[in-house]
């Protein structure tokens, strides 16, 4: 069973009491740990060679225009063997009209970013702001994001085999045949050791809002069907905006963590769904010893390892995590938290 000991701690304070530091995301390439949040209209990176003890200076990315912040908008961050990639949804005056899915690369540790580049091949079609962002096998950089070139909501995707210098066309990921998928979730994904790549959404099916899963086999130039995850299923005439997580397992299975109603489950391939607790915004890492699942339950991060029949509470003042595992078994964890980012190693 594994016991959670906290091991490290650190802060990463605002510049600016007026700009709170937002939406923190998490990345390791096996040595290093890589992070990127929002603050203001601003995109900045920090890193970590120790495991998450302490961090350089935040680098300043970009600040591109009006950007897309909260409730799960915001900076995404992948690593690559060619470069460190940031991405994140902006425009000249954000939302509405404007928004373009847009993309940094750093070949020199993050110490100096490029120019920007728009993903999405049809102006302003990722304005809904929420996207994913992940790298993985064979070199693949994959982004997703819910699209507005159409009536109607739908995931696209774009692919980059060279650490986001340049990027594939759009590709239809998946369209609902009710005319829209949930509206406000945001998407998540995960790549394995061959570059298979899974897409999880939260759909529109008859008034349900369930989450599905699909996979691309060919590097991201298309995806299979869909399959819904978990036996019961939520009539809600709204969005719960709550995405989920996926990861893939040592075996290459996808496993993922998502909320229905009130309640945090978590998916394991064909096995029934296995609830975990009361909370919203779930989130994932695949660890040798099985899935470490997190969530927040009002503000308390309620934590989850394989063998625990409670879940640990990590902390009393908590808002939406992110979550990497490292290479020595441990989790690594950055939350928001009064506008600093905290960031907390456990093993």
């Amino acid at each position: 069973m594994l016991v959670f000991a906290l091991m490290l701690a650190a802060q990463i304070a605002p510049q600016s009491a007026d700009l709170p530091n937002r939406q923190p995301q998490l990345a390791y390439d096996g040595t290093r740990l890589g992070l990127a949040y929002g603050a203001g209209n601003s995109v900045f990176f920090a890193a970590s060679t120790d495991s998450g003890k302490t961090w350089t200076k935040p680098v300043l990315v970009s600040t591109p225009g009006k950007l897309s912040l909260g409730m799960r908008r915001g900076p995404r961050i992948a690593m690559s063997p060619e470069a460190i990639v940031i991405s994140a949804v902006a425009g000249p005056s954000g939302g509405g009209a404007d928004g373009d899915l847009l993309a940094w690369r750093s070949v020199d540790g993050g110490k100096s970013w490029s120019a920007g580049k728009v993903i999405n091949d049809v102006a302003s079609a990722a304005r809904e702001g929420l996207h994913a962002m992940v790298a993985g096998g064979n070199g693949v950089v994959f982004a997703v994001w819910l699209d507005l070139r159409q009536k109607g909501t739908r995931l696209y995707g774009s692919t980059s085999h060279d650490g986001g210098a340049t990027w594939s066309p759009s590709v239809l990921v998946y369209e609902s045949p009710s005319g829209t998928v949930c509206q406000c979730c945001h998407p998540s994904a995960a790549i394995d050791a061959q570059g298979r790549i899974f897409v999880m959404f939260r759909n529109v099916l008859d008034g349900d809002r369930d989450m599905y899963l699909v996979r691309s086999d060919d590097g991201g130039k298309t995806f299979g069907p869909a399959a819904k995850l978990g036996s019961g299923t939520w009539k809600l005439d709204g969005c719960p905006m709550d995405g989920g997580a996926v990861a893939v397992d040592a075996g290459g299975n996808p496993i993922s963590v998502w909320r229905r109603e009130g309640d945090v489950f978590l998916s394991t391939g064909a096995n029934p769904e296995q609830r975990l607790g009361v909370g919203k915004q779930p989130i994932l890492a695949a660890t040798p010893r099985g899935p470490v699942s997190a969530w927040t339950q009002g503000k308390v991060l309620r934590v989850s390892a394989p063998g625990q029949a409670d879940a640990t509470v990590l902390d009393s003042d908590a808002a939406y995590p992110s979550m990497v595992a490292l290479d020595n078994g441990r989790v690594v964890l950055a939350w928001e938290q009064g506008g600093t980012i905290v960031v907390k190693a456990l093993e």
